[in-house]
């Protein structure tokens, strides 16, 4: 067999080389469905009652985000409880690796469908790590026996996790008790002023705890010595001898308390590499958002910092993937979106061509194309209207490349089909209308539909589905004393793309001061 021939046997397609590879088309079907309870209770952010339940977003961004009042609660009675010193846990092995999953806990197919892929990407890796939203739709501790413990029950090491904004709507009680074995209650102080009235009338108290169930599921689905971990509190730090990991918790909208900040900065200083964890990235959708910290400057900051060495930042809380490459001063930094590991799916056909990089650098999962074709065949679905709305994948792709100027990663060359071709109306129409920007330079003379340009409690009902393709994706992480390596696998819910899933993005960063940038990748 040819060398070429070899290398192709061993890497399978991916989205970037097919449609097949993007499991447009599956030869057979996932085996997650056996992994799922025997009554699965549907999970749909249409129904009234979920987002009742999440209105504790609302709240927070109305009249105040008390986390930062309950997290200090809680880190003093972790103090005082006694925790590692300066919220680190240590590890002694120079090459280690670790699965990171983001925006896991829906409790539902999307989220099963990740799971027979990651536990064979990660069958041979030190650790796993949640970044952002473990529980779906308000972190009640009644959930995770159903969304973490059962799922995860076959991966052999300890799971970490920093909590999302959802996981804060009751408090973190169900957080801290599974992640901390923490069982104190930290309700938020009372709100002042004129309108106090409306949030304490308005704001959702945590619900009963049954640490009875919470602890017959852990023995259950993860009762074994090594999957047994505590942590040391809701931010956390690993050090090793090759790099430091650093993850942080951002709350309900976005901020870090003064305390937080204080310890950010004193875990971030130093020569050492290290790599940033947090419930909210800081490059998303081609725009930055740095994460404020309370007294003063931002997360942004200490990362960007030449002194504390930072060579990557990880985020969750948007669902999908996107990884931007950014040159600060004489190093690049990769700023890397990862919340697709189960809830829905946000699309990424709303991102424009990209300003912070250069277009050729950036890369993102699901594919622009992709994203659009998935979203124009679920309107065409609830609108009643597949004739007008539904485009197949090469004409969503089409449509990227007219509308935004670039060329896209996966080229049709097939006979009769040539890369380039000129889309359609109908094409431009609803690529427009599901918010394909137009480069950087005309405005739509008409209303998009909602994908991204509304509040999440109200988008997030558009765009849920329960067959494959799933777009879904985690990443392999692999340290070793030279260099930093990310890999994004995907997670399409096809049975013939779980024992080997694509590799849909990867890059290689030096670890040593000597190195130079961190290694290209293929297009997005």
């Amino acid at each position: 067999m040819r060398a070429e021939d070899a290398a192709a046997e061993r890497t399978p397609e991916n989205s970037r080389t097919s449609e097949a590879g993007a499991g447009w088309v599956c030869g057979k079907p996932g085996s997650f469905g056996e992994l799922l309870p025997e009554r699965v209770k549907p999970f749909s952010w249409r129904r009234p009652t979920v987002l009742w339940r999440s209105r504790n977003d609302v709240i927070a961004k109305l009249f105040g985000d008390p986390s930062n009042g309950i997290r200090r609660r809680c880190v003093a009675a972790l103090t005082a409880r006694g925790t590692r010193a300066a919220f680190t846990m240590h590890r002694s092995a120079t090459e280690f690796s670790f699965l990171l999953l983001g925006d896991t806990g829906e409790g539902d197919r999307s989220q099963y469908a990740v799971v027979p892929p990651a536990l064979r990407v990660g069958e041979d890796t030190d650790f796993m790590v949640i970044a952002s939203d473990v529980i779906y739709p308000a972190g009640d501790a009644a959930d995770y026996p159903d969304k973490f413990f059962r799922p995860y029950q076959g991966y052999p090491g300890p799971i970490y996790a920093i909590p999302g904004n959802h996981d804060w709507y009751d408090g973190l009680q169900g957080f801290l008790r599974v992640f901390c074995d923490l069982t104190i209650d930290c309700t938020p102080e009372p709100w002042r002023g004129p309108l106090a009235l409306v949030p304490r009338l308005l704001w959702r108290r945590p619900g009963e705890v049954d640490d009875k169930a919470l602890a017959q599921a852990r023995d259950r689905y993860r009762g074994a010595p090594r999957q047994r971990a505590r942590q040391p509190g809701p931010y956390w730090a690993i050090d090793t001898p090759a790099l430091r990991i650093v993850a942080i918790d951002t709350g309900i909208t976005g901020g870090l308390d003064r305390d937080q900040g204080a310890w950010l900065r004193e875990v971030s200083a130093g020569p050492k590499p290290k790599l940033l964890i947090t419930g909210k990235p800081l490059c998303v959708d081609d725009r930055r958002a740095p994460g404020r910290i309370e007294g003063g400057g931002t997360v942004d900051d200490v990362v960007r910092d030449p002194a504390n060495n930072y060579v990557a930042a990880i985020g969750g809380d948007i669902h999908n993937y996107q990884r931007y490459p950014v040159r600060v001063g004489d190093r690049t930094i990769q700023y890397v979106v990862a919340g697709g590991s189960g809830a829905f799916m946000h699309a990424t056909h709303i991102i424009p061509r990209t300003r912070l990089v250069d277009e050729n650098d950036f890369r993102c999962y699901p594919l622009r194309g992709d994203s659009l074709s998935r979203y124009s065949k679920l309107y065409g679905r609830w609108l009643r209207l597949p004739k007008l709305f539904e485009l197949t994948p090469q004409e969503a792709t089409e449509a990227i490349r007219h509308r935004l100027g670039i060329e896209p990663a996966r080229a049709y060359n097939s006979v009769g089909e040539a890369s380039g071709a000129s889309p359609s109306r109908r094409a431009r129409f609803v690529a427009a209308l599901l918010g394909v920007p137009k480069g950087q330079r005309r405005r739509l003379r008409y209303a998009r539909l909602p994908v991204r340009k509304v509040p999440q409690r109200f988008r997030s009902e558009m765009v849920d589905w329960d067959r494959p393709p799933f777009f879904k994706s985690f990443l392999r992480i692999d340290v070793t004393e030279e260099r930093l390596r990310i890999r994004c696998f995907a997670a399409t819910g096809c049975g013939d793309q779980e024992d080997r899933p694509p590799v849909e993005d990867e890059v290689t960063i030096p670890l040593r001061p000597a190195a130079t940038a961190a290694s290209p990748s293929s297009p997005a």
